[in-house]
């Protein structure tokens, strides 16, 4: 059974940080790209972050300075650091498990947890 489970979203004032985990179990997390998305009512989701199984890395410009992705294999754990939040980054944020061979029906997703950010 596959389990993507993310944790750490909460309320925040502008220019706070929280720290993200998506902890992963049922499949072979050392050798998937994991990505952070993020949506708000009415838009699409969207990529924030993504770190590949050989450890490149890549970011939306919105983010970029702020936010640091990072996973450790021995705790099948993706985390993202969100620094200097804004009231833009309000969002549901979900953790996606990438197939390293593109059979997308074996991509995953998180259940998500709500960041907001508000004075």
């Amino acid at each position: 059974q596959v389990q993507l489970v993310e944790s750490g979203g909460g309320l925040v004032q502008p220019g706070e940080s929280l720290r993200l985990a998506c902890a992963a179990s049922g499949f072979t997390f050392s050798a998937y790209h994991m990505n952070w998305f993020r949506q708000t009512p009415g838009n699409q989701r969207e990529l924030v972050a993504g770190i590949t199984s050989g450890g490149i890395i890549n970011y939306a410009d919105s983010v970029k300075g702020r936010f640091t992705i990072s996973r450790d294999n021995a705790k099948n754990t993706v985390y993202l650091q969100m620094n200097s939040l804004k009231p833009a980054d309000t969002a549901v944020y979900y953790c996606k498990a990438v197939n390293p061979r593109g059979i997308t029906a074996y991509d995953y997703w998180g259940q998500g947890t709500q960041v907001t950010v508000s004075s």
